[in-house]
């Protein structure tokens, strides 16, 4: 009864409009919906084009009516209805766009640069949406390496006109690095961070130097708007002033560190807080200085919140230095605990028992080269764990393997 109310347009406008939102990630269902009556069509096409860039579909004709001004009336309307733009999707959109249509459509011959005729209608797009005084829900600056100079192209463009960071809403970045070769684009980024004033998240590769200065300058505007910090790959013994900058963010709600090197001065910056260290997720492959992390857990009741959501350790370890980490977290609950024994490590399942399983301080666990294969599969230890509320699982069902997908990493706080 309720399809046919919805199909019929028996129900409220408003109401109709709630429902449809939930298919607002699928193309193909929206689209559907188009050819049902006035009122869905209606509904529909401003989903269908807040987010155009993001569907992969195969189709990318919606970039021709972007850009043919024959139809400049439209193009107005539909501009109008683009909510979210992720620079890397675009980048992918036109790329897949010129790849299909070039030989049926333009006829392009062997001898015309590719790529530049790809960046000229990348720039193009973007000059559209800024003479159209778009206003973003959400910018989201991401890039690839092969797509650096068109990332370079578009920035300069965004700080050339600056009414355009001031519609957007929400600022994402998905990029700071800390190559040598991208201090342009790093420095670019810094610019439109400190113009927008409205950042909510950011995911940092390598060094971040230049991102710590802006931080520790006097004209800073994201302390109270930085929700979530993602570093990946970061080597923290390079990094200064790293308690100053935490001191700065008053409404940070979760840090992530994925394959980071820490240690001992990472540390003692950590500890220097007054204020909690909003610590969600901590994945490292390489523990190198075990006692670099006891010493961050021995502070836990004081800067680590209480629950953690994600922790995964790969290491070699002794069982007097395990029990001393276990007895460093023992205040900390965590969601989903993952560990990798490496060649070498002592036989550590005593302490398990002892400091977690009877503790019941973790939901889900998994340990791999554990007694010559996984805990999973010692079926009497997984009873005894089950009984303390604890489900052992398998550890390829819990680990999450990154290898610079950043689609992982980027959503790190959703998984």
């Amino acid at each position: 009864m309720s399809c046919s109310k919805l199909f019929l347009g028996d129900l409220p406008a408003e109401l109709t409009y709630e429902i449809i939102k939930y298919f607002q990630n699928d193309f193909s269902t929206l689209h559907s919906c188009i050819f049902v009556n006035r009122l869905l069509c209606r509904l529909v096409i401003p989903l269908l084009w807040e987010n155009p860039f993001s569907f992969h579909t195969g189709k990318y004709d919606f970039i021709e009516i972007y850009l043919n001004h024959e139809y400049k009336i439209i193009n107005n309307t539909f501009n109008c209805f683009l909510k979210y733009l992720n620079t890397f999707e675009l980048f992918i959109s036109v790329a897949k766009w010129f790849d299909s249509a070039r030989n049926s459509k333009f006829g392009i011959r062997t001898g015309v640069s590719e790529q530049n005729f790809e960046r000229f209608i990348t720039m193009s797009l973007f000059k559209i949406f800024i003479k159209n005084e778009v206003n973003l829900h959400t910018l989201e600056i991401k890039a690839a390496i092969i797509y650096y100079r068109e990332l370079n192209e578009i920035l300069e463009l965004i700080l050339q006109n600056q009414n355009f960071i001031h519609n957007i809403g929400n600022l994402k970045v998905n990029y700071i690095r800390g190559d040598n070769d991208n201090t342009i684009i790093n420095n670019h980024i810094s610019q439109i961070i400190h113009l927008h004033q409205n950042l909510k998240k950011i995911l940092i590769y390598g060094n971040f130097l230049s991102l710590c200065q802006l931080l520790l300058s006097k004209d800073y505007y994201w302390s109270n708007t930085l929700n979530i910090i993602i570093f990946y790959d970061v080597d923290f013994s390079v990094v200064i002033n790293l308690d100053k900058v935490f001191e700065r963010l008053n409404v940070l709600e979760s840090i992530h560190i994925i394959n980071c090197s820490l240690n001992n001065y990472f540390t003692q910056q950590i500890i220097n807080l007054t204020k909690p260290f909003k610590l969600k997720s901590l994945i490292l492959n390489e523990v190198t200085q075990i006692e670099s992390l006891q010493q961050l857990l021995l502070k836990s009741g004081k800067i680590l919140p209480s629950k953690l959501d994600y922790i995964s350790l790969d290491f070699t370890i002794k069982e007097s230095d395990f029990r001393v980490f276990l007895e460093n977290s023992q205040y900390i609950f965590i969601n989903k605990l993952l560990i990798k024994l490496k060649s070498g490590s002592d036989d550590i399942l005593n302490y398990i028992k002892k400091y977690i399983m009877k503790e019941k301080r973790v939901k889900y666990l998994a340990i791999k080269n554990i007694k010559n294969g996984e805990l999973f599969d010692l079926k009497d230890e997984v009873r005894e764990f089950k009984l303390h509320n604890i489900i052992v699982r398998r550890y390829s069902d819990l680990v999450i393997d990154f290898d610079d997908n950043d689609d992982y990493i980027w959503n790190i706080d959703k998984l």
